[in-house]
């Protein structure tokens, strides 16, 4: 119901009644919210889920599933367009005729055997370092989307200053273990030293753990040599520890474009982290079906698993699924639907039937910081944890199906995060836990605010949300009604405000810049 005006003869919004006296309070805290007193965070940590991931289909589905993957690749093929790739799938057994390729199932049992089933990431900070498996989950910030949007400055084009704000705000939150690529996609650099900036800008901004785009392999080879300065190695060294990440997508249906494949393999040749991922939306690049479209992502996942291991036995990669569906009344993608969350499960327990490690993201198709944008991403956010996933793509900031990065989502994202961090804390079972001394101390009908269990705790009893405002109405009334999208907005202006890079030693900063300067001088990448 929309407020009515006051009556006639009152004060109106402009005077001295009760609504100029809310108008007043409103403004002065806008104008507080310039400089917001510091936001909670959970210290920074990676989240350990101590709870079995969920199953979906019965044992039987599952296997029915994982033989319609084989039958795809065995009978059907996938399609590979890297003459690099061909040649290396060739002569590790498979059959390649022009550039289809089919795979034996005995020839996918024996790679799948080689792949690790746990790694650590290494950042340049070791405190950063993430482990990959197990039961450990690591959450990044968005990536690869072509426009940036925010309440200020409104919805525009990727560009460098936005990519280094996103990457400060990644590096700013506790709750962000990677930036796991580009936030944003900075178009006003060029497209061939483009990576040489954004990767620099990565190493200076952030101590977390690095990310190079696979399009073609001197893009990885460019982007190793920067990581291998960041963190102080030598060649050989970072040959044995894995420190770089990149995603390869899957051209689906069933098809591997020549630059992913090559960036795949210089990425496995090197020991380094492929995220082997297809992008399988039912209905449009997928079957109808989430059984079919799974099916699907599992034999163009395998595939791609597959030459990592002959290019490298042991070469760590990382299953990702991205299985959701399309709007079928306009073909566009949806997320947070629970046919993502359907699949989200289902590769997660296809996944631990190969034992490796999984990667899914936290995606919605909202176009504004709204309800739909929220509930979009706590339906993916639960499908991945529940299935299992390692690894969380787009955890932060990821707008209108992956076209749009938006401050006050990394805000609102955060806020999920650390609930979600929050709630796979285990449960303390312990005498003081259990409380008898507070039982004995409070009388029937009273209450525990002052009992000494109770003051020994307060402080740090409960979750203490950096965005979620608990007020009561009527003082949130008085506070001039904030509402999640402007809180979130004072929120990533005052971690803006507050950034401080982390150190860099200045001989690896020099070396760094060098190198950048001699790639550009030679024009960058050739293709």
């Amino acid at each position: 119901m929309e407020p009515t005006e006051p009556p006639e003869g009152t004060p109106d919004a402009k005077g001295t009644g009760r609504r100029g006296r809310l108008s007043a309070r409103r403004k002065a805290r806008q104008d507080a919210t310039a400089v917001p007193a510091a936001q909670p965070q959970r210290p920074r940590a990676q989240p350990v889920r101590r709870f079995p991931a969920t199953p979906i289909v019965s044992e039987d589905a599952l296997e029915a599933i994982h033989q319609a993957s084989l039958t795809i690749l065995e009978d059907l093929g996938i399609e590979f367009l890297g003459p690099r790739a061909l040649d290396c799938l060739k002569a590790g057994g498979a059959d390649v005729s022009g550039q289809m390729v089919r795979f034996d199932r005995a020839l996918v049992d024996r790679h799948l055997k080689t792949v690790p089933e746990t790694f650590t990431l290494h950042a340049r900070n070791p405190d950063n370092n993430l482990v990959f498996g197990g039961h450990h989950v690591a959450f990044c910030m968005v990536a690869s989307a072509p426009n940036v949007s925010g309440l200020d400055g409104g919805r525009r084009s990727g560009n460098q200053k936005d990519f280094r704000n996103l990457v400060r705000l990644g590096q700013s939150l506790n709750v962000i273990h990677m930036i796991a690529g580009y936030p944003v996609e900075p178009i006003d650099l060029p497209p061939r030293t483009r990576h040489l900036d954004c990767v620099a800008d990565n190493i200076r901004l952030t101590d977390k753990p690095l990310y190079g785009y696979a399009l073609g392999a001197e893009r990885i080879h460019d982007s190793l040599e920067m990581t291998r300065i960041a963190l102080g190695l030598t060649e050989a060294q970072v040959r044995d520890r894995p420190c770089l990440t990149t995603v390869i997508n899957a051209n689906s249906p069933r098809r591997y474009d020549g630059p992913m494949t090559d960036g795949l393999m210089a990425m496995a040749e090197a020991g380094q982290v492929n995220v082997i991922t297809p992008f399988t939306l039912a209905g449009a690049m997928a079957p109808v079906t989430v059984a079919g479209a799974v099916a699907q992502q599992n034999a163009e996942a395998l595939a791609g698993i597959v030459l990592a291991q002959m290019v490298r036995p042991g070469a760590p990669v990382v299953y990702g699924g991205f299985t959701s569906n399309v709007d079928m009344r306009s073909g566009a993608p949806a997320f947070g639907t629970p046919e993502y969350m359907q699949s989200s499960l289902l590769t997660g327990q296809l996944i631990r039937r190969y034992r490796m490690p999984y990667r899914s993201s936290n995606a919605s198709t909202g176009n504004a910081v709204d309800a739909q944008a929220a509930y979009e991403s706590v339906f993916s956010l639960w499908g991945a944890v529940m299935g299992g996933a390692h690894m969380i793509k787009h955890a932060a900031g990821w707008m209108e199906g992956g076209l749009c990065a938006n401050y006050e989502k990394v805000i609102l994202d955060a806020e999920l995060l650390q609930t979600v961090a929050a709630f796979l804390d285990p449960i303390a079972v312990d005498e003081p836990s259990l409380a008898l001394s507070a039982q004995r101390e409070v009388a029937p009908g009273g209450h525990f605010f002052g009992a000494e269990h109770t003051k020994a705790r307060y402080a740090t009893a409960f979750y203490d949300p950096i965005l979620s405002n608990w007020q009561g109405y009527e003082a949130w009334l008085e506070d001039g009604m904030p509402e999640a999208a402007g809180r979130a907005n004072a929120i990533a202006k005052r971690l803006l405000a507050e950034y401080q890079p982390p150190p860099l030693d200045p001989a690896i900063d020099a070396e760094l810049e060098a190198f950048v300067a001699r790639r550009k001088a030679e024009g960058g990448v050739s293709e």
